[in-house]
């Protein structure tokens, strides 16, 4: 495979990069509410994450483009690590909300990584690639809230200092090893495609239906994340330590799929099957979760899931990369990236709005919006030649 020693370095990066993110995901609620911040509050310090990815990855990736992959990914880097120092040393919930908001805009780097992987994999490997990518997300989100967990019982800045810890880890790493995959001309080349031109690029009405669904996978899946837990409270009687364990489940599912087995079905079915076969075996997963009542089901459920969003997810990030051109690749993927985010703000709006009607409904209506985005992929989005 072409680019397998790069691959491995950024896959190594954007795992550390996790790690530190996944260690702050269970502490940081509980961190805000004893600066005695509201519920409404808490809120807006979660969403102002997605809020500065949706505004931020596409620049970061445009300017991955013009001025290379590694200077942003090594400042993303160390802005992360900034904001998790500013974290724990926050004196006030105002503090922590600039601390918040530094490590989105930051956290917006994952458009210049698949940037990074698009450069070093050819088109037939681009799937797998992403799906290596997609594994380093998952282990990170897996080893991450496990950490953190266990620090909180120490002090409730540990986990924050710990997650600066890594990013410091991280920075030290990607500065020794890291380097440009792209030359000196390629990104002269890529200053030529101004705005206008990535205007024109994102007219591809492939491209468009590619990054639609993209937004759609994603608000689909954030709504499983925000109403899992109380899901998981209301109808099995779980508290906090079973949901994390059944979230460790899931990422195990992402990281085994997205890591081992995408590669090989991508090379027989093709990045357009596993996107139709991910979306609707999402939706099915949704149906199943709204139906189970006992722990066998519910974990069957999770697995058809998991399985989906994670055929899916790296199959249609290399479309959309393909889709895009050489010259494009950051600007673009940092716009798909920017239409997850928006997801991510929207979708747990949605969840929580729709709990009022019943424990099962956020289920039935995500399976529904999935099922459409199933259909809808088979009939406009073309695979590449």
């Amino acid at each position: 495979m072409k680019g397998r020693p790069q691959l491995g370095i950024v896959f190594f990066t954007v795992f550390l990069d996790l790690v530190g993110f996944g260690i702050v995901i269970p502490i940081l609620p509980l961190y805000a509410e004893k600066m005695h911040a509201t519920d409404r509050q808490i809120g807006l310090l979660l969403a102002s994450y997605s809020i500065m990815q949706l505004v931020f990855a596409p620049l970061l990736g445009r300017l991955s483009d013009r001025i290379g992959r590694r200077p942003i990914l090594l400042l993303s880097i160390a802005g992360s690590c900034v904001s998790q120092v500013g974290y724990a040393l926050a004196p006030t919930f105002g503090w922590l909300v600039l601390a918040r908001c530094l490590a989105g805009a930051c956290g917006a780097n994952i458009s210049a990584a698949q940037a990074y992987v698009a450069d070093v994999t050819d088109e037939k490997d681009r799937a797998r690639g992403m799906g290596v990518l997609g594994a380093a997300l998952g282990m990170g989100f897996v080893f991450g809230p496990a950490i953190g967990g266990a620090l909180g019982h120490v002090s409730v800045a540990m986990p924050f200092f710990a997650a600066a810890g890594f990013s410091l880890l991280n920075f030290i790493l990607a500065v020794a090893l890291l380097h440009e995959p792209r030359s000196a001309a390629e990104r002269t080349r890529a200053r030529t495609l101004t705005l206008e031109g990535l205007t024109r690029t994102l007219s591809d009405r492939r491209l468009v239906w590619a990054i639609a669904l993209f937004f759609v996978i994603t608000f689909g899946f954030a709504n499983l994340e925000v109403v899992f837990s109380l899901y998981l409270e209301r109808r099995f009687g779980f508290g906090p330590r079973g949901a994390a364990w059944l979230f460790t489940y899931i990422g195990v599912f992402i990281v085994i799929v997205q890591g081992v087995l995408v590669r090989r079905f991508v090379a027989r079915f093709g990045e357009k099957r596993l996107v139709v076969t991910g979306t609707a075996m999402m939706a099915l997963g949704f149906v199943l979760l709204a139906l189970v009542h006992s722990l066998g089901p519910l974990l069957v459920a999770l697995a058809v899931t998991s399985i989906g969003n994670a055929l899916n997810t790296p199959s249609l990030s290399a479309l959309i990369s393909r889709f895009a051109g050489a010259d494009a690749q950051g600007g673009v993927l940092g716009v798909s990236q920017s239409a997850g985010a928006l997801a991510r703000m929207s979708g747990p709006i949605v969840a929580t709005n729709l709990l009022v009607l019943g424990l099962a409904v956020p289920f039935y209506v995500g399976a529904t919006i999935l099922v459409v985005a199933s259909l809808s992929a088979v009939l406009a989005i073309e695979q590449p030649a």
